[in-house]
Formats: C-alpha cells, structure tokens, sequence
C-alpha cells in the first residue's frame, strides 16, 4: 500500500519537476559552466580558462560597488517597505477610534479607500513608474523641486537622480512606492482574519494600541511577514531594481557607478561589452548572495508558529 502511494506521488510530480529542473536547474548549472571559459556569447567557439574570470571579478572595483549597492537594496527595501506596509494595514484595519454602537476594534475613516490607493502602483508597470519618477526628479521642471520651490525652500533643490550622494536612495524610495501597496493588501488581508475577540481581550486588560500592534498583530502575521521578506529582498535583488536602475538613471548606472546593481552589471557586461562568460561569473555571484539572503532571513526569522 505505501509502495502504490509512493508511485503515485511521483507520478505527478514528475512533469513539474522535470520542467522545472530543464528551464530554471539546467539554465543555472550551463550558466557555471560558461563562468569558467572565454565565451563572449557570439560565437559558439570558446575556451576554458579556469577560475580566471573570478579572480578578475575580486580585482573589479565596480563588481564590488555592485555588490554593495545589492545588498543596500536587498537590506532597506524590504525594512521600508513592510515596516510601512505593517503600519498602514494595521491602521486601516484596527488603528481606528471607538465609534458609538460599532464594533471595539476597527479601521481608520474611509479604509476601503485607502486599500484602494496604497494598491493603485501595482496596477502600473515598473518600467511606467521608474518614467514617471524619472520626470518627477528633473531638477529644472521635476514635481519634487517645483514643490520645494512652492514652499519657499529655492535653496534645496538637488540634482537627484544626477547626485551621486542621493541617486541610489532615490532609486530605492521609488521601488518603495511601487511595492507598499501589495503588502498593504497581503498584511490586511492577515490582520482581517485575526479574531477581533484577541483585539478586545487586549484593549480591556489595558494594553495600548502599540502594545497590541507588538503582543498581537506581528507574532500572528509572522510567518507572513518572514515570507514578505524573502520576496521582497528577491525582487530588489532581481529584474525591479535592474528596471528602476535601468530606466532612470544616467549610464545607466551612474553617475560615476553609484546606483550599479548586480544584475545591472551582468546585464551591461553581456550585452553591452559582449563578455557573456564575465557576465555569468558575476550571475553565479548573485546567486550566491541571493541564495545566503534568503537562509539568513528564514533563519533568523525562525520562531514557533502562533495559532488561533
């Protein structure tokens, strides 16, 4: 009997992992394989050179203000992004006041309207948002100096996006903006679910809205939270910030490498500079970095799971 389920189990599984194992295994293991050789991705003809193309990679300066700059985005955004998503949701669904005859727990004035905004970027498409933020940024007819200018502040007015000194942040605040709003959605969507009796049990025994946020809503949203996390960072590590990075800034890249990413590195070294097999050595890189993100945020978030 336990044979015949065994059969059966793999019996389905074996079509979806062997596509997966042929477009996202295979393309992984090839693109190690190319590291170690001199292919510029042109022509079929290359040869192997060994561990050459790494020790060029820990001799290249801009390899490693890449490397920096990735894992700047893969630590702040997601902070950013679902510390303000945690404090949005649980403003919109139990941040609001008493109302006489309704409920002891519930969300701000016009919470429905609020879900509906905070989600409106993810209707846009990221390379529409980077354009947007692009113009916003102009430091001669931007909306962000034109507003500096409306309130009196003519004497800061950056560059923005042409700072080296403010460039990066700027990038990352955009890919803030863009991706709040699903959390906002996934995390009300959690809080919803949580029995109001816990809220109320809570507020009569004197805790504050604080307290409960900390005691309450976090420890039951934590394995929502922990997963947030490793999506987020996966996305700032991947195609959001080589989007961002891409569309808005000079280079792209610049100015003088302060916003170059990883996976904007990989792609300029392949289809820039035609050296496809330097430009797998540095994806075998982020792959790396991405793989340890993911062990540390799963390990660190580890915690007995909440019931209710």
């Amino acid at each position: 009997m336990q044979h015949g389920k065994y059969r059966f189990i793999v019996g389905f599984l074996a079509l979806p992992l062997g596509i997966y194992a042929l477009f996202v295994v295979w393309p992984f293991v090839q693109s190690i394989y190319y590291s170690f050789t001199d292919w510029t991705g042109l022509s079929p003809e290359f040869e192997m050179v060994g561990f050459d193309n790494y020790a060029r990679m820990l001799d290249d300066d801009i390899f490693w203000k890449s490397l920096w700059h990735s894992v700047l985005f893969a630590l702040l955004v997601p902070l950013v992004t679902l510390g303000l998503a945690l404090f949005l949701s649980f403003m919109i669904n139990v941040g609001g006041r008493k109302r006489k005859g309704g409920p002891v727990v519930s969300g701000v004035r016009g919470s429905a309207f609020y879900k509906i905004v905070y989600f409106f970027p993810q209707v846009l498409s990221i390379a529409i948002v980077a354009l947007l933020f692009q113009f916003a940024y102009n430091p001669d007819s931007g909306a962000v100096n034109s507003l500096l200018r409306g309130i009196g502040l003519d004497s800061v007015q950056p560059l923005w996006l042409g700072d080296p000194d403010f460039a990066l942040w700027c990038v990352m605040a955009v890919l803030v903006w863009s991706t709040v709003g699903f959390f906002v959605v996934l995390f009300s969507a959690g809080m919803a679910s949580v029995p109001a009796e816990l809220y109320e049990a809570a507020l009569l025994d004197g805790a504050t809205r604080f307290t409960t946020f900390f005691r309450v809503t976090l420890p039951l949203l934590w394995d929502t939270v922990q997963s947030g996390w490793v999506y987020m960072g996966i996305l700032a590590l991947g195609a959001e910030s080589f989007a961002v990075v891409q569309i808005m800034t000079v280079g792209p890249g610049g100015p003088d490498y302060s916003t170059t990413v990883m996976v904007l590195y990989v792609y300029q070294k392949a289809f820039r500079d035609g050296q496809a097999a330097y430009a797998t050595t540095i994806g075998v890189a982020l792959l790396v970095v991405t793989l340890a993100f993911a062990a540390v945020v799963m390990r660190l978030g580890r915690r007995e799971r909440l019931e209710y």
